[in-house]
């Protein structure tokens, strides 16, 4: 018989059946030690790691540090350990704010494991991503926002990254926490804004989980905390629950800092093509408004789910009557996840589309400048680039399927 998990929501118990699966995670254990170093109420900026005291080598070929007893890592794993750490004090007449995380075999256990699991935090953010558009169910309400959830919805969010990193990194239940990872408990906590964690009275002396994301910032981060005497607030909420305090805030571990999030493109356009886009009664004239003020930037299928709201979204996209069809007197093609048209797209310096991802773009034929500083493809025998604004509306070639 398999064992259950407690799941909790808003005061009450729900029991449900973990998801054992491992979705393809190697889940290979890897210990290393983490060294003492310093940390801080907020993640370091993106791709850097400062240690007090430590000599500018060794570095990775992309430029991050490394930590003592790391050096045995590669690749993807630099950057995330390099992230484990963070320069300065809380405040230099405070000491004793700075945490001994090189003492606590446990948290550099915890830490190893999850970076062996997930050393470049792709399935951390995508459980994030994944939890997020669940929330905002934009395909039934139209919306993509985290201001336009209501207060219940807010709180229901951590227990839903919980769910999406358990099944993502393939952990097993806690005893008590959420997690058992390197025979560890860890609770796992989550908040949209930095520093807003709410802890219970049972993490005391347990290891915790931190994530943050925010689709504003565009970034995600994750660190690990060991809840110690003073490390949390005295004031609580009716479910004795604490904010950290400024010395929990300096003592934690990041693991991952402002990371990109996958991109909702909606929140990143302007107001008002946003408005022009979500105006039109039609679902698929909403998708072909989409793909006309969001060119050259990566649309995600729940994106598209959002503005069509309708069941049969991705018929909105396809050729055989989609935007794509419906575009290309405009001179607009759209790219999709297929390796051909990642190619194409890279090869004309536009994001390429990853998986369920789309960029479009409005394409021209005219004679590419001598000086060879346009990027052409070749499509049905004819050269194409990037249209500029004086470029007039050209039939846009098919993209070639086989």
């Amino acid at each position: 018989m398999k064992p259950v998990s407690r799941v909790r929501l808003r005061g009450r118990r729900k029991w449900s059946r973990p998801d054992t699966r491992r979705q393809g995670c190697a889940f290979a254990r890897s210990w290393a030690t983490v060294s003492r170093v310093t940390s801080g109420p907020e993640p370091p900026p993106r791709g850097q790691a400062v240690l007090p005291g430590l000599a500018p080598d060794p570095v990775t070929a992309d430029g991050q540090w490394l930590l003592p007893g790391m050096a045995g890592l590669t690749g993807a794993q630099h950057a995330a350990a390099g992230l484990i750490a963070r320069g300065g004090r809380a405040g230099a007449s405070a000491p004793d704010m700075e945490p001994d995380t090189g003492a606590d075999t446990e948290l550099s256990q915890v830490a190893a494991e999850l970076l062996a699991t997930d050393p470049d935090g792709s399935r951390i953010g995508a459980a994030v991503r994944t939890a997020l558009d669940m929330l905002l169910d934009g395909q039934h309400t139209g919306r993509y926002r985290w201001d336009q959830l209501c207060k219940t919805e807010k709180t229901h969010a951590g227990t839903l990254v919980e769910i999406g990193i358990q099944r993502g990194l393939g952990l097993a239940d806690g005893t008590l926490l959420d997690y058992a990872i390197a025979g560890a408990d860890v609770d796992c906590k989550f908040s949209h804004r930095m520093g807003r964690w709410m802890i219970p009275p049972e993490a005391a002396g347990q290891l915790v989980l931190l994530v943050q994301a925010s689709d504003d910032e565009g970034t995600w981060s994750a660190g690990l905390l060991r809840v110690r005497p003073g490390t949390l607030r005295e004031a609580s909420n009716r479910d004795l629950k604490k904010t950290l305090s400024d010395r929990g805030r300096s003592a934690v571990v990041w693991l991952f800092s402002r990371c990109e999030l996958q991109e909702n493109v909606l929140v990143r356009m302007a107001d008002r093509d946003v408005a022009e886009v979500l105006a039109p009664r039609s679902g698929q004239q909403r998708v072909n408004e989409l793909f006309r003020r969001a060119q050259r930037r990566r649309v995600t299928r729940t994106v598209v789910a959002t503005v069509a709201k309708q069941d049969d979204y991705m018929k909105r996209v396809r050729a055989g009557g989609g935007a794509r069809d419906q575009l290309r007197p405009e001179g607009i093609v759209i790219f999709g996840d297929y390796v051909g048209d990642q190619a194409l797209a890279g090869a004309l310096g536009l994001p390429r589309p990853g998986p369920g991802e789309f960029v479009s773009a409005r394409l021209t034929s005219r004679a590419a400048r001598p000086d060879g500083a346009d990027r052409t493809i070749k499509l049905e025998g004819v050269d194409w680039m990037l249209a500029g604004p004086d470029d007039p509306a050209e039939l846009a070639p098919h993209l070639p399927r086989g």
